[in-house]
């Protein structure tokens, strides 16, 4: 397992979040939305400009901006 940013995560990559490294009001937001440490998420896409990119977490499908994906770390099984 490598751990990265979900920023560098590419499309259909899966991986476990590890941690929300920010406090405050976006941190408490991003809990909210069901990112906290344990949960399995996959890229499922990214908007031309790379930014949004769209997650699937828990049957769903949620958009992160770059700057807010930059604080969590994931998990990642190493391809090889």
């Amino acid at each position: 397992m490598s751990e990265i940013n979900l920023r560098q995560m590419a499309k259909n990559q899966s991986g476990t979040i590890k941690s929300v490294k920010v406090g405050g009001e976006l941190g408490r937001r991003i809990r909210e939305m069901g990112l906290v440490p344990g949960t399995e998420i996959t890229i499922q896409g990214r908007a031309p400009l790379y930014d949004p990119v769209a997650l699937r977490v828990m049957g769903g499908t949620l958009t992160l901006r770059n700057d807010e994906a930059d604080y969590i770390v994931v998990d990642v099984k190493d391809e090889g």
